[in-house]
């Protein structure tokens, strides 16, 4: 579960990117986080990665408290997260295989458990033919699926989506969507954050609209209400 009461952030400035946000995401739910640029969406998913702490308020992820939580528990706490970026943020000179494998790797996890765990994700995303390939021989939305794989092979409990079709056609978008909500029927929470209300128009999902670092409207219409 995600859970943010009365959050405030502010900067060294004097500016406030959350201005006393408070919401809830069970776990099992699909949740698009939307808003125009500068309405704290990233300062949000900074908070839940704990690579910002809040100003005041609390905050509860999976478990921790974000407020108390010691530096030493942090990578323990992230280990719960999957996040996927919108710039892929893929090894190029690894392959597919070696690139999901990695992230296993880098916790410790056994040989064996990774020859097991690698293959089966990369079937779940659709990439299974692709194991012996480099990133820059994929297409962006191969390559974007490759992201996802990487964020599920440690079992999260929770999936975080930062934009994740932003370099992608319309078609492809609408694929890593349908792939992302595959993973949510598998029972993985889910939260994307995307600005591109036609996407989310398609999923009747609920939707969090953020707009000057406040909860404007939080429901399952389908639709975000703010302008540009």
């Amino acid at each position: 579960m995600i859970q943010f009461t009365d959050v405030v952030k502010s900067y060294t400035e004097g500016n406030k990117a959350l201005n006393g946000v408070s919401m809830q995401i069970e776990d099992g739910e699909f949740v698009f986080l939307v808003g125009p640029s500068g309405s704290g969406k990233s300062t949000i998913m900074k908070i839940i990665t704990g690579e910002l702490r809040p100003t005041s308020g609390s905050v509860h992820v999976n478990g921790y408290n974000l407020e108390r939580i010691r530096k030493r528990e942090i990578p323990y706490m992230r280990r719960t997260l999957g996040v996927v970026f919108q710039d892929f943020r893929l090894i190029e000179n690894m392959t597919v295989y070696d690139n999901v494998a990695f992230a296993m790797r880098v916790i410790g996890a056994k040989e064996k458990e990774i020859k097991e765990r690698v293959p089966y994700v990369l079937e779940l995303v659709g990439i299974e033919g692709k194991a012996r390939r480099h990133p820059g021989e994929m297409s962006g939305g191969e390559q974007q699926r490759l992201a996802i794989a990487r964020a599920l092979v440690n079992n999260p409990s929770t999936i975080i989506a930062d934009e994740p079709t932003g370099n992608l056609d319309p078609a492809r978008s609408f694929e890593i969507m349908a792939l992302l909500q595959e993973i949510n029927n598998l029972g993985t929470t889910v939260l994307v954050v995307t600005h591109e209300k036609e996407l989310v128009e398609r999923f009747d999902k609920r939707v969090i609209a953020i707009n000057d670092g406040l909860v404007i409207s939080d429901g399952m219409d389908g639709y975000y209400q703010y302008e540009e």
